[in-house]
C-alpha cells in the first residue's frame, strides 16, 4: 500500500499526456534533454581544463648557509 506500481505510473502519464496535450509534453521534454545535454557538456569542459593545465612544479628550496659564510657589507650612511 502506498507504493507505485506500473499500471499507476502509466495512468499518470496518460493523464498527464491529455491534460497537457502531447506538444507541450514533447516540448517541455525536449527542455529537459537540451539541460542534460549543456550539464554534460559543461562536465566534459570542466575535464578538459583539469587535464590542459599543467601540474605545479615542487621545486626544492635551497639549504640555509651557515651565518659565518654570509658577507655582511656596512651601509655607509651620512651622520
Amino acid at each position: 500500500m502506498g507504493s507505485f506500481s506500473l499500471p499507476h505510473i502509466l495512468i499518470l502519464a496518460i493523464v498527464a499526456i491529455l491534460l497537457l496535450g502531447g506538444g507541450r509534453f514533447s516540448s517541455m521534454m525536449g527542455d529537459v534533454a537540451k539541460g542534460v545535454k549543456s550539464f554534460k557538456k559543461g562536465m566534459s569542459e570542466d575535464d578538459d581544463d583539469v587535464a590542459a593545465k599543467p601540474s605545479q612544479r615542487i621545486e626544492a628550496q635551497q639549504a640555509a648557509r651557515p651565518a659565518a659564510d654570509t658577507v655582511v657589507h656596512e651601509d655607509k650612511v651620512a651622520r
